[in-house]
């Protein structure tokens, strides 16, 4: 095994978390050194081509309060590549699609519930706003807190088939601190009639992520893909990460992967309950069918599907957001789905995976052939959505890892927050701040 050079500081997971913090210590001077398992950057933000233009493999977008990645965006000069436009939302329920963009159409359209329900739906979202201590959340289910605020009905119709298709067999046990914030994001990124409105960067992400990495390594540090790290162990003063070709040093390490990958790092030497803890957060794995379509498929972006025999739990119509012509005309949308990594469709490949789809596909939109498909794709994810259920924040390990110069800053660990790329920034940067004021030179 050959010894690479010596950085102050390595950096595991090329996410954006992990840019963002090797950003961070790059304004400061730091040399680090960042490695990623896979053969590209950007960790869920990863792109692949559609029409001779990149795009994310997993849907993305940017809420107008997302602070942290428009501050980037701004201080890399890079103001003129976000684009917000607005967005409209949609449900399916009862082989029916309902718009649901603004409150009026809740009020006037959503005819599954009664109007006194739907006026209970309304006044549940701006209560739910209200709520400015999340720690008062912390110990009650989304499901119950759900029902209190709106009533059985409302919880029957909208939040159940929501929780149970997103997070199946973790449904009832979901921390109404997860939900709470959902809405919170939601409601607060609207224009001046009510409407959705939303951020994208042009290029996809991945664009915003190769901005980072050329400011990076501008400053003469270096990221190794393909690399991905089998242990971390203390030498001294010094830490050694190995890989299977390569073996890196530096003064302090710190790890953006999912927890458990963290542990099977640290495995050898950490303690049991550490290990245990770092293990104890279960995640959902994710599947993303993507297709390009010759026509558009709805006028909808976002249609939550209230329907547990549907396989996917959200249809998201990329070019309803951005426009076709981006994409040389192709209309792009995304099937998702979270599930249990050990779930037979997780498996799949994509042409087994679509011919179980399309079925469904015809019967929520009758006029739909699937000669309309010129092209599909399915990405995958295995460490995508950690459960959030009650008492989620005695979970969570801190920042600073069981032993001296060693830590973990994961999407597990944005809390109240959940996993989203503005967050990853926010805590990339903190943490990166937090170990350029605390360096032992």
């Amino acid at each position: 095994m050959e010894q690479i050079q010596q950085a102050e500081i390595t950096i595991i997971g090329a996410g954006f978390t992990g840019l963002a913090a090797a950003y961070e210590l790059t304004t400061h001077g730091i040399r680090v050194n960042l490695l990623e398992a896979e053969s590209e950057i950007g960790g869920l933000a990863a792109a692949f081509h559609v029409g001779g233009t990149r795009i994310d493999r997993f849907y993305h977008h940017w809420f107008t309060n997302d602070t942290d990645a428009i501050d980037l965006i701004n201080e890399l000069g890079l103001k003129q590549c976000s684009e917000i436009h607005p967005s409209n939302t949609g449900m399916y329920y009862a082989n029916q699609i309902f718009k649901l963009s603004t409150p009026w159409d809740l009020l006037l359209k959503f005819t599954p519930l009664s109007l006194s329900d739907r006026i209970r739906l309304g006044l549940l979202t701006l209560r739910a706003r209200q709520v400015k201590d999340w720690r008062s959340l912390e110990n009650k289910t989304a499901r119950a807190w759900l029902q209190e605020l709106g009533g059985e009905n409302v919880y029957r119709v909208v939040w159940q088939p929501l929780l149970q298709g997103k997070f199946g067999p973790y449904a009832d046990e979901i921390s109404a601190v997860w939900i709470w914030n959902k809405l919170k994001l939601r409601g607060g990124s609207r224009g001046r009639k009510g409407e959705e409105q939303l951020a994208y960067f042009q290029g996809g992400f991945v664009a915003l992520a190769e901005a980072i990495v050329k400011k990076i390594c501008r400053a003469g540090n270096q990221i190794h893909l393909a690399t991905p790290v089998y242990s971390i162990e203390k030498d001294g003063h010094e830490w050694k990460i190995n890989t299977a070709r390569d073996q890196y040093r530096s003064k302090q390490v710190l790890v953006t992967t999912a927890l458990p990958q963290f542990a099977d790092m640290i495995a050898s030497w950490a303690s049991t309950d550490y290990l245990a803890q770092l293990r104890r957060i279960p995640y959902l794995a994710n599947i993303c069918l993507v297709l390009e379509l010759d026509r558009s498929l709805s006028s909808t972006y976002w249609l939550n599907v209230n329907d547990p025999d549907f396989p996917f739990v959200g249809i998201i119509e990329h070019t309803n957001f951005i426009k076709p012509a981006t994409y040389n005309g192709r209309h792009i949308v995304y099937f998702s789905k979270y599930l249990l990594h050990t779930n037979p469709l997780y498996t799949m490949d994509a042409d087994s995976l679509l011919a179980c789809t399309l079925p469904y596909l015809k019967k929520m939109f009758p006029a739909f052939k699937k000669s309309w498909i010129l092209k599909h794709h399915l990405w995958r994810a295995r460490w995508s959505q950690p459960i959030v259920e009650q008492g989620y924040s005695a979970l969570i390990p801190s920042y600073e890892g069981p032993k001296d110069g060693l830590y973990v800053c994961s999407m597990a660990q944005i809390y109240p927050e959940d996993r989203g790329t503005n967050y990853a920034i926010r805590e990339g940067r903190k943490i990166g701040q937090h170990i350029a004021q605390n360096r032992k030179v």
